[in-house]
């Protein structure tokens, strides 16, 4: 009998320290990635993109939330010091110069058809705005370091930029601007979040520019970059990356109240649009007129 307990001791040790070296190889395995949300919808949408890559290329990788709310130019600084691993955000030639763009684009280019927040009693202010001279006349408010303020600013239009991305709905409840140009899948959710303000949406008129809302990751990590690119590649071919972006509940949305093939189109050039963009690939970027 005592032989029989000690046989089962030295298995029962055996076998502990077993699991535990493949706990720890796991472990070892297992890499973390450090992103910052502010806890909106495109935040969950893009972390959602973030593990359809990772799952896809088959690595495994640990996402970790980090819960704040960081200006464009803070966020650039803490990626390029490797703080943060992955942002999203349109993207730019200084961005791309800087760290490493995942050049897939997560709204397939829907973010740059942008239609505009106004305060409600300036809902009919764009209705017979025809003309890029027309849209000079007015100003709007955006933020400080987007790729979007210096897109509008270098077609002519007035801005008037902030640091912090809530205070853009108050300065459009103030009437500090005409109006606040977003992408068309941010409005509903941010009006919704916003509900206290009377603001709503400009039901006529739709900018459109060549835009990419791309994941960026820090230059510290040009393995998680490729990682995710590979993977995000493999799901728009087999078709996985279109199923996740048009059963979104906030493309749904879009599709549905945006208006989009009636809306008055006026095209802005986009000058910082970077030269590797993939504007080839027809698999990756939406075509409303077939919508």
């Amino acid at each position: 009998m005592f032989q029989r307990d000690v046989v089962s001791l030295v298995l029962f040790s055996f076998l502990s320290v077993i699991s535990a070296c493949f706990a720890i190889s796991a472990s070892a395995d297992t890499k973390k990635v450090t992103v910052v949300s502010r806890g909106d919808e495109t935040a969950a949408y893009a972390i959602d993109m973030i593990r359809l890559g990772l799952e896809k290329a088959g690595r495994n990788y640990e996402i970790v939330v980090q819960d704040a709310a960081l200006s464009a130019p803070k966020m650039r600084e803490e990626l390029i010091a490797g703080n943060i691993d992955v942002v999203w955000m349109a993207t730019n030639m200084d961005m791309e110069k800087n760290a490493l763009p995942v050049r897939v684009p997560l709204f397939k280019g829907l973010l740059g058809h942008r239609i505009l927040i106004v305060h409600k009693d300036n809902a009919h202010l764009f209705d017979q705005v025809r003309t890029m001279e027309e849209v000079r006349r007015f100003t709007y408010g955006q933020g400080v370091g987007w790729a979007d303020t210096a897109i509008m600013e270098a077609n002519g239009m007035k801005v008037i930029a902030t640091t912090k991305y809530e205070n853009l709905f108050y300065m459009t409840d103030g009437k500090r601007f005409d109006a606040f140009p977003r992408g068309v899948h941010e409005p509903w959710g941010e009006l919704q979040n916003n509900k206290e303000l009377e603001l709503t949406v400009d039901p006529n008129l739709m900018f459109v520019y060549t835009s990419p809302y791309y994941l960026i990751v820090t230059p510290t990590r040009p393995d998680l970059a490729a990682d995710i690119e590979r993977g995000l590649l493999m799901a728009i071919d087999d078709g996985s990356f279109d199923e996740k972006f048009f059963s979104n509940p906030m493309v749904k949305m879009v599709l549905q109240r945006a208006n989009l093939k009636d809306r008055r189109v006026l095209k802005l050039h986009n000058p910082e649009l970077p030269p590797l963009t993939p504007l080839e690939n027809a698999k990756l970027w939406i075509d409303t007129s077939k919508l």
